[in-house]
C-alpha cells in the first residue's frame, strides 16, 4: 500500500529544520563539528532561563498534575493582561488571553479559527515561514508583501494595500522582524493599521522578539494603535526569556467585544479541543512579565548579544562580497551577497557547499518566502568570536567560490 501525504503539504516548505539540518546530523554522526546557525534556541548557546521563572516552575509542580483551563491559568492571563494594558491595549482582560505551547500552536489557531477555504491573508516577505505555512495548512493563501532590503525591509503601506482583495481577512505583522531584525517606527505601524481599518481585515502581530532591541529602537505593540480593530498579538517566553524548551506563549485578542465576540468563541472552542497547555511551565509568566527586565542588559553596549551582533557587522563590513541592513532588534542577520559579484548566486547551493566544505549550518534566504537568492540568515546567539570565525569561512568559501567563476570564464575564452 502506498501511502500518500496530504496534499495540504504540498508546497509546505520549514527549510530551518529541512533538508539542510537533516544532512547537517548526518554529517555529525560521522564525526564532523558542525557550527548550528540556523535556529534562535538561546539554550543552544549557552543562555539560562532567568533563575526566578525556573524556581516557579519548581515550586509549582504539585499543583501542575492536573488539566487547568483551557486558555491558561489565570495567573499567567492576568499578568498577560496586565502587560497588554500597560502598553495601552485598550478592553483586554484574563478572560481574552489564550496560553498556547508556544506561539507557533497559536499562530495555527488564530489562523484555524478565522478562514474558510480560499480566504487571503497579508504575509511579510521574507516572513516566519510558519505564517506562511500556516496559512495554507489552514485552507487559506498566502499574498506576501515586499520588505525589501532597500527600504530597510520596511513595508510599504501603499504596495500592501494594493494587494488586498475581497478575499483578504488579516493583516500579518511581524515585528521586531525575523529573519531581517527590522523594528517598524510608529509611524509606519499606523500606515498598516488604518489599511486594516479601511478594509475590516483582522491584525494579527507577532511580536515574541518585543524586547530584543538594539541602538535604542523602540518597540511599539502594534494593538496599542487599533483600539477599534480586532488584534491578535502574539509572545511568549522563548526568546526574551530565554526559555524556548518551556513551549510557552500567549494570545491576546484586542478590539471591541462586540467585534471579536464569535472569533472568541472560535478560540475558545479550539484551545478546548487540545484540553490545554502544558501546565508546569506556565508558573513562570507573571514572575517573567512581573520580574527584573533581563533582556535589555544583553542588547546593550557589553551585552553579549550586542558584542555578537557587532562581531556580525564588522565582518560584512571587512567582507569583499557582502553587505547588511543594519538589525535593529531580534536575533537575527540577513546579510546578502552582492549581485555584482555573483550575478547568478544561488542561495541554497552555496548554504550546502558552506555545510559540506566549511561545517556551518545556516539558511538560505528563500527559505522565508523571499524571492531573492542572495540572502541568507544567520542567528546572533553564538559567541563574538564564534561568528567572527564563521565569517572567516564564508568569506573563505566565497572567495573560492569567485575564483572558480573566473577559471570558468576564461576556458569559455579559449
Amino acid at each position: 500500500m502506498n501511502l500518500t501525504p496530504s496534499p495540504r503539504l504540498s508546497g509546505i516548505r520549514y527549510e530551518i529544520r529541512g533538508e539542510l539540518a537533516h544532512r547537517a546530523r548526518a554529517l555529525e554522526a560521522e564525526g564532523r563539528r558542525i557550527i548550528r546557525l540556523n535556529i534562535g534556541n538561546p539554550g543552544l548557546y549557552g543562555f539560562r532561563t532567568p533563575a526566578h521563572l525556573r524556581e516557579a516552575v519548581e515550586r509549582h509542580l504539585g499543583e501542575s498534575e492536573a488539566y487547568c483551563h483551557e486558555q491558561g491559568l489565570m495567573e499567567a492571563r492576568e499578568a498577560v493582561a496586565e502587560q497588554a494594558r500597560a502598553r495601552g491595549i485598550a478592553e483586554v482582560s484574563p478572560e481574552r488571553v489564550f496560553i498556547g505551547n508556544g506561539v507557533s500552536e497559536l499562530i495555527d489557531l488564530a489562523l484555524r479559527a478565522l478562514l474558510d477555504f480560499g480566504d487571503e491573508v497579508l504575509v511579510p516577505s521574507p516572513d516566519y515561514p510558519l505564517w506562511t505555512a500556516a496559512v495554507g495548512l489552514n485552507g487559506g493563501r498566502a499574498v506576501h508583501y515586499p520588505c525589501r532590503p532597500e527600504n530597510a525591509f520596511l513595508p510599504d503601506p501603499e504596495e500592501v494595500e494594493r494587494l488586498v482583495s475581497p478575499r483578504t481577512r488579516a493583516l500579518v505583522l511581524i515585528q521586531p522582524n525575523n529573519p531581517t531584525g527590522a523594528v517598524y517606527p510608529r509611524e509606519l505601524l499606523a500606515a498598516l493599521v488604518a489599511i486594516a481599518r479601511r478594509h475590516r481585515l483582522v491584525l494579527m502581530s507577532d511580536e515574541i522578539y518585543d524586547g530584543l532591541l538594539f541602538d535604542g529602537a523602540s518597540f511599539v505593540p502594534a494593538a496599542s494603535l487599533a483600539p477599534d480593530l480586532v488584534t491578535v498579538s502574539l509572545g511568549g517566553l522563548s526568546k526574551v526569556h530565554r526559555a524556548c524548551g518551556y513551549r510557552v506563549g500567549w494570545l491576546v485578542l484586542g478590539g471591541p467585544e462586540a467585534l471579536a465576540r464569535d472569533y472568541d468563541r472560535a478560540l475558545d472552542l479550539l484551545a478546548a479541543l487540545r484540553l490545554c497547555s502544558n501546565v508546569p511551565a506556565q508558573w513562570a509568566v507573571a514572575p517573567a512579565l512581573r520580574g527584573p527586565d533581563t533582556a535589555s542588559a544583553l542588547t546593550a553596549p557589553g551585552g553579549r548579544l550586542y558584542a555578537s551582533r557587532q562581531a556580525v557587522l564588522e565582518a560584512v563590513e571587512k567582507s569583499a562580497f557582502l553587505e547588511l541592513v543594519r538589525p535593529m532588534g531580534a536575533l537575527y542577520a540577513f546579510p546578502r551577497v552582492r549581485s555584482e559579484r555573483f550575478a547568478d548566486f544561488d542561495d541554497h547551493a552555496f548554504a550546502l557547499r558552506l555545510l559540506e566544505e566549511e561545517g556551518v549550518l545556516l539558511v538560505p534566504g528563500t527559505s522565508f518566502n523571499f524571492p531573492r537568492k542572495d540572502h541568507f540568515r544567520i542567528t546572533l546567539l553564538p559567541e563574538a568570536e564564534t561568528l567572527r570565525e564563521v565569517f572567516a569561512r564564508i568569506e573563505a568559501l566565497l572567495v573560492r567560490m569567485a575564483g572558480e567563476r573566473s577559471t570558468s570564464r576564461r576556458a569559455a575564452l579559449v
